[in-house]
């Protein structure tokens, strides 16, 4: 279970916060990374809870994704607007530390020749699908780069995960923190001077568990409002009979070289990691509705 907190800092300026280090730490489990690799997909469940928080409808949902040619080439996370996650990576046993700043080197493994792409369902006859190209691998300054190009919000985004020597996760979690058009001068220079002296969110995670409190340290010189505070989850939609739903599309054909073939048939969920079996007579059922 993580939390999502919506808040006002000074009067101007829209933060959403999240602590996702449990979350992360079931994928880390679900998904058996390495410690980049955790860090990456760790990054990306929070950056797409926040996201999904942020949607308006109750049934809007949203895809965030990094496709990329590095290391890591591909990271999918998918929100409802309850803030719920499923995640995967391509790429889990991917570990390329900085030893000489002793960090988890994400930009490396991610690279900067790709793109983010962001698909927002929002209940219409088409999805919005926006993108821009990566401009570190770190994620948040690309995201924050795919709000100023795609939808001309500047915003300051923090992610950050702690991977301790056992793998575990220590903290994880992050902040988008987005101004209103009408921000006055004297706030940008008291969030710019924030911003400087800022110390990373996954060492302000690990200190404390109570997001007002974070939100001070962050922001130590602004008025600070409270608006809500929401419970998120890792947490898959998969079911058999979405599978089964999946495999009627296949159409007879192919259904019916798979009961020929195999006599059944075995589909894996790459979000949870689950595998459903389905013997040669529920293939018969499914061929059957296939000839319908």
């Amino acid at each position: 279970m993580g939390k999502i907190t919506m808040a006002l800092v000074g009067e101007y300026t829209r933060v959403y916060i999240a602590d996702t280090t449990d979350m992360v730490d079931e994928a880390r489990k679900i998904h058996d990374t390495f410690p980049v690799a955790t860090a990456a997909l760790g990054r990306s469940i929070t950056a797409a809870s926040i996201m999904g928080k942020m949607l308006k409808g109750e049934n809007e949902k949203l895809t965030f994704q990094i496709k990329a040619k590095g290391l890591i080439d591909s990271i999918v996370a998918v929100a409802w607007s309850n803030g719920n996650v499923k995640a995967f990576i391509s790429d889990p046993h991917v570990d390329f530390e900085d030893h000489e700043n002793n960090k988890l080197n994400v930009g490396g493994a991610i690279g900067t020749d790709g793109e983010i792409i962001i698909i927002k369902d929002l209940g219409l006859k088409d999805p919005y699908i926006g993108r821009s190209h990566l401009v570190s691998g770190e994620i948040a300054e690309d995201l924050a780069q795919y709000y100023l190009e795609s939808e001309q919000q500047p915003s300051i985004i923090s992610l950050g995960v702690l991977v301790s020597p056992d793998l575990s996760v220590i903290a994880a979690g992050g902040f988008f923190a987005q101004p209103m058009p009408n921000i006055p001068e004297d706030e940008i220079i008291l969030l710019e001077r924030a911003v400087k002296d800022m110390p990373a969110i996954s060492s302000v995670i690990k200190e404390y568990t109570d997001h007002e409190e974070m939100l001070k340290i962050l922001f130590p010189d602004m008025a600070l409002r409270i608006m809500e505070t929401y419970d998120v989850a890792l947490k898959c939609d998969c079911s058999k009979e979405k599978l089964e739903k999946a495999l009627i599309t296949l159409g007879s054909d192919d259904i019916k070289e798979i009961i020929d073939t195999d006599g059944k048939a075995q589909l894996h969920c790459h979000f949870c990691n689950t595998y459903y079996d389905f013997s040669g007579e529920e293939l018969i059922n499914i061929y059957k509705l296939t000839k319908k």
